[in-house]
């Protein structure tokens, strides 16, 4: 496939911070525009959060600052929660390879065929040979020299050594599922039984015949608490999100049990729920999200983490005081996630390129704030910040699309990710296996036929 480069009004040298998803199309998409780009990949490899590996951290819940830290938060058994078509970038259909038993065809495909996928981008569009691996940034900050006023500079380790360098501007992308977030729970520091985030949760093996409690109820504590269920004695769900009195066996289960948040842990090794019930845990197991973390970079504080909002940000990617300088991709969550990566790169590559421009400062700063404003009077918390629920994902994809003049997303995609959504709740058992889109399927796959018509040698992948 030809790679269209525009004829930009100035070409710029970007760092971009993370090989994972957003990284790989953030690269395409500043080449495209002619910038010049180097990736720091710190792994070995491409795919972020993509990457598998059996090893985990030797401190469970992640808490000590000295640990050596695992990149990766995929357990063995994952599966995406969101179809494989409406999960793929827009011009890069994710469609099923040919049965030849190297590939996963399910709709819902295990973490491996997202893998392959994202390296099938790479190599489709050249994006290694941007990648320096086995490099960490260890800190990013505006020049401070007269003669680099406006650009950045990046420190980084490898094993050839320290580098120091300077760039016109930096994109972060190095993801947000790797520094944990933990339930906080009246006496647990007298609690004797052991405990573990699902950051470094990889099997069920080690939880046969325990009596496991797991604290969350979205996608990976459905999923870990199901996984748990075929080897342990019994799982206890902890959701905030049920009323006060719930307590209820799942069904297609007879040791999987839901309950409301933990009133306290007791030194005796047990766990009392808000709805009166008493468990003598092994094991509590946090699968309670993530925290956005940048140790690298320096901003003197014009970008700060305050209860997981990463602000100030202009439309979640510009902080207003640095941009374009500095940009993050991928801090949106609850969404489909590589078209949206997608769509912000091509808005930040046209900025850095001066083909689309930003408001002023100030007007940035107090669009911003009126964000802010509006979900605090909404009554929704400074930690959901960058969840996009209901039709905001769409209406925030649509306006990028319309910065980029570029085409807004299908209207199949919507509706397949809506549907998909519901299903998760209402069929947390069986939705990845049955589904009642087909009429979108034969729409998505319409697309791709007319998109991959013009690239002959990419027709295969929609030979099922």
């Amino acid at each position: 496939m030809a790679h269209s480069n525009r004829d930009p009004t100035t070409s710029r040298h970007v760092a971009v911070v993370g090989a994972g998803a957003a990284g790989l199309v953030t690269a395409r998409e500043l080449r495209r525009e002619g910038h010049s780009v180097v990736v720091l990949e710190r792994g070995s490899q491409i795919g972020g959060v993509w990457t598998y590996t059996s090893q985990v951290e030797p401190d469970p819940l992640s808490l000590d600052p000295t640990r050596p830290v695992v990149h990766s938060s995929v357990y063995k058994s994952l599966r995406t929660n969101i179809p494989r078509e409406c999960m793929g970038f827009t011009d890069f259909p994710f469609a099923a390879r040919p049965h030849d038993g190297s590939r996963d065809p399910r709709r819902h495909p295990g973490h491996s065929e997202v893998l392959a996928y994202l390296r099938d981008f790479a190599k489709e569009f050249d994006v290694e040979e941007m990648i320096r691996f086995e490099t960490e940034v260890v800190r990013a900050e505006p020049a401070a020299d007269e003669k680099n006023r406006g650009k950045w500079r990046v420190e980084s380790r490898s094993s050839d050594g320290a580098a120091d360098e300077i760039y016109d501007a930096v994109v972060v992308c190095n993801g947000h599922y790797t520094e944990p977030r933990h339930a906080h729970i009246a006496g647990i520091d007298s609690w004797p039984g052991k405990q573990i985030h699902s950051h470094n949760y990889r099997v069920p093996d080690p939880f046969k015949d325990q009596i496991v409690i797991v604290i969350g109820s979205s996608a990976s504590g459905v999923d870990i608490s199901r996984d748990i269920a075929k080897v342990a004695k019994e799982v206890h769900v902890s959701s905030r999100s049920t009323s006060p009195d719930t307590y209820e066996m799942l069904p297609g289960y007879d040791n999987l049990w839901l309950h409301p948040v933990i009133e306290t842990a007791r030194k005796d090794g047990s766990v009392v729920f808000q709805n009166g019930k008493t468990v003598y845990a092994d094991t509590i197991m946090h699968c309670t999200g993530y925290k956005y973390y940048f140790p690298f970079l320096d901003t003197k504080d014009e970008v700060t983490v305050d209860d997981n909002r990463v602000g100030p940000l202009y439309k979640h990617v510009f902080p207003p005081a640095l941009a374009p300088g500095l940009s993050f991709i991928g801090l949106p969550w609850q969404i489909t996630p590589f078209p949206m990566f997608e769509l912000q790169s091509k808005w930040v590559a046209a900025v850095l390129s001066g083909r689309v421009s930003l408001p002023s400062q100030d007007e940035m700063m107090e669009d911003t704030k009126v964000f802010y404003n509006k979900l605090e009077a909404s009554g929704i918390p400074k930690r959901y910040t960058h969840l996009m629920p209901d039709d905001s994902q769409f209406e925030y994809d649509n306006w990028l699309s319309d910065q980029c003049d570029y085409p807004r997303i299908e209207k199949w995609r919507e509706e397949m990710f809506y549907i998909g959504f519901k299903r998760i709740y209402a069929q947390s058992a069986t939705y990845r296996d049955n589904w009642d889109d087909d009429h979108l399927i034969v729409e998505a796959y319409d697309d791709f036929v007319k998109f991959m018509s013009s690239y002959p040698e990419l027709l295969p992948l929609l030979k099922t």
